[in-house]
C-alpha cells in the first residue's frame, strides 16, 4: 500500500494505499478504477531502446551513461524531495545523463495513455489513489524483471547483492507467480491502529489487548466526548490495516492466504465474522467518531490528531502525512489491533508490516538500466538515511537509520515490529486485486458495515460474492500462495 498504502494518495498530501500502499500502499477513492485494466493493454510497438552501456563494477547494470532517464513518483504523504535528492546521487553518477523527475497524484489518468502507446517511463512509483492494478500489469507482461538489480552488487558494498541488503519479505512481495521479481517496494509499512499515548495516559488506561477491554476504553472515552474510533470513511480500505492482521490473530494467518487465494466459502470462516461483529459493535455503540463516513483520510486523521477520536487504523506513513496537525506533545504510538480474547489462534503483537511504495520499471521503458541504477542509488545507505530522517518511515534497506534520532512514530514501529517477532503477517489481496480490495471490500463491504448500511453477516455475504465474482473473471489473472 505505499505514500500506498496506501500506502500510504489523494488530494493534497494523501497517500498510502496501499496499499500497500500499499502501501502502500493509495489514498482516495480512484475515480474510474474501472478503467485500470485498460492501462494494462498491449498497444503500440514500443519506443526506441536506449543502447545498453559497458558493464563495469562501477556500473554494475550496464547503464548507457548518456541516455535520458524519466522517473515518474507519485506525490504523497511522503512527499518528492526524498526521490529528488536520488536523482542527484544518479545525476553525479552519470553527469552526461539528461534525467527527467516529475511527480503526480494522477498515476493511473497521466501515465495509462503512455502504456497504451508503448512509451512509458523508465522508472515509476505506482501507488496512490490513481494506483495502476499489479496484478493485471504483471498479468498483461508489463513489467521488467527487476532480478539482474536484485543480483546487482549493492550500491555500498560490493560484496552484497542486492537482495541481500533488503529487509524480510520485500522480495517476495514483489513476486506475483515464480521467481521474477516484479515490484520493488521502497517504503517499509507498519499497519495497526494508532493513537496518542498521552490521551490513553488521561484516561487512565493502557492499549487494550481484548475486545472486551477496547470497549471499555470506548466507554470511558465516550463519557469525556472522546469517540474511541474513527477511519478514512470514504476510503474504508483502511480499514483492513487493523482488521486484517485482528482475522490472523483470532483465526490463524492461514485464514488471511485462504481470502488472498479467493477460496470458495474464505470469508464466512469463524474468524472473519467475529472480527466484523467486533467492528460493527464500535458503530452499534457510538463509539465511532460522529460524521465519519463522510471523512477523507486527511480530515479523519486531522480529528484524530485534535484529539476528537482516541484510536484510527492507519500505516506509519501517517506520522509525516500528519506533521502539521499532530500536536508536539501527542506521544504517537502504534499497536498491533486488539484481539477478541485469550481463545485467538495468535498472541497480542500480531501485526501486519511490508513493503510499501510500490516502484515498477516498465517492460517497454526506453531505458531500463537506467531506471534499474536508480533503484540501487535509492538502496544506499545514504538515501535510505535521507528517506528515514525526512518521511518518518524506515526504507526497505535493513538498516539505513544508524546515526538518525528516530521520531515518537518510528520509535513505536520499531517497537512494535519488536513485539511482534515472527507474527508478522502480509495481506496479498490488495496488491494482486487491487480494484477488488479497494471498490468491493473496502467501500462496498465494509464501508456499508460501518455506516451501518447492512449488518456484519450482509457484510461478509456480500464480500464473499465480490470474492467468487473475481475467482470466476477469466479476464482476470489469478495469484495463490505457494
Amino acid at each position: 500500500m505505499g505514500s500506498t498504502a496506501a500506502q500510504h494518495g489523494g488530494e493534497g498530501v494523501g497517500r498510502r494505499d496501499l496499499i500497500k500502499r500499499t502501501a502502500a500502499l493509495g489514498l482516495v477513492a480512484a475515480p474510474g478504477m474501472g478503467l485500470l485494466s485498460a492501462c494494462a493493454s498491449s498497444g503500440g510497438d514500443g519506443q526506441n531502446k536506449a543502447k545498453a552501456g559497458k558493464k563495469t563494477a562501477k556500473n554494475p547494470l550496464g547503464v548507457n551513461d548518456s541516455a535520458k532517464l524519466e522517473f515518474v513518483l507519485f506525490d504523497g504523504g511522503f512527499g518528492k524531495e526524498y526521490a529528488e535528492d536520488a536523482v542527484k546521487l544518479y545525476e553525479k553518477d552519470f553527469p552526461k545523463a539528461e534525467v527527467k523527475f516529475s511527480a503526480t497524484q494522477k498515476i493511473q489518468s497521466t501515465l495509462q495513455p503512455r502504456f497504451n502507446q508503448g512509451n512509458p517511463p523508465d522508472l515509476i512509483d505506482n501507488s496512490g489513489a490513481e494506483q495502476m492494478d499489479m496484478g493485471v500489469l504483471v498479468g498483461k507482461k508489463q513489467l521488467a524483471d527487476l532480478t539482474p538489480l536484485l543480483d546487482a552488487p549493492s550500491y555500498d558494498d560490493p560484496s552484497k547483492k542486492v537482495r541481500d541488503t533488503l529487509r524480510p519479505g520485500i522480495v517476495e512481495m514483489g513476486q506475483f507467480d515464480g521467481d521474477p521479481v516484479w515490484i520493488l517496494n521502497y517504503a517499509y509499512t507498519v499497519y495497526g491502529v494508532w493513537y496518542s499515548q498521552k490521551a490513553l495516559d488521561g484516561l487512565d488506561e493502557k492499549y487494550p489487548e481484548t475486545w472486551d477491554e477496547m470497549l471499555k476504553v470506548c466507554a470511558k472515552a465516550k463519557k469525556k466526548g472522546i469517540a474511541g474510533w474513527t477511519y478514512a470513511g470514504k476510503y474504508p480500505y483502511y480499514l483492513p490495516f487493523s482488521l486484517y492482521p485482528m482475522i490472523a490473530k483470532v483465526g490463524g494467518r492461514e485464514v488471511l492466504d485462504s481470502i488472498d487465494n479467493l477460496e470458495p466459502n474464505a470469508w464466512k470462516h469463524p474468524a472473519v465474522k467475529a472480527c466484523f461483529e467486533a467492528y460493527y459493535e464500535l458503530f452499534k455503540k457510538g463509539y465511532v467518531l460522529r460524521g465519519t463516513p463522510g471523512l477523507d483520510h486527511i480530515q479523519s486523521q486531522t480529528a484524530w490528531a485534535k484529539g476528537k477520536a482516541l484510536f484510527i487504523p492507519n500505516g506509519s506513513w501517517v506520522e509525516n502525512e500528519s506533521a502539521n496537525v499532530i500536536p508536539a506533545d501527542f506521544d504517537l504510538a502504534v499497536s498491533a489491533p486488539t484481539g477478541l480474547d485469550s481463545s485467538d489462534k495468535l498472541p497480542f503483537g500480531t501485526i501486519w508490516a511490508s513493503g510499501g511504495e510500490p516502484f515498477v520499471v516498465p517492460a517497454k521503458a526506453a531505458n531500463p538500466e537506467g531506471g534499474m541504477e536508480q533503484l540501487r542509488v535509492m538502496l544506499s545507505e545514504a538515501s535510505s538515511r535521507n528517506f528515514t530522517s525526512k518521511v518518518k518511515s524506515l526504507s526497505a534497506l535493513n538498516g539505513g537509520i544508524d546515526g538518525i534520532e528516530l521520531t515518537p512514530g518510528l520509535k513505536a514501529g520499531v517497537a512494535a515490529l519488536d513485539k511482534a517477532g515472527d507474527n508478522v503477517v502480509n495481506p496479498r489481496i490488495p496488491d494482486w486485486y487491487v480494484q477488488l480490495e479497494k471498490e468491493k471490500i473496502g467501500v462496498g463491504g465494509l464501508g456499508e458495515m460501518m455506516a451501518g448500511r447492512i449488518t456484519p453477516a450482509e457484510a461478509v455475504k456480500k464480500i464473499q460474492g465480490f470474492a467468487d465474482e473475481a475467482a470466476k473473471d477469466s479476464s482476470i489473472k489469478h495469484y495463490k500462495h505457494k
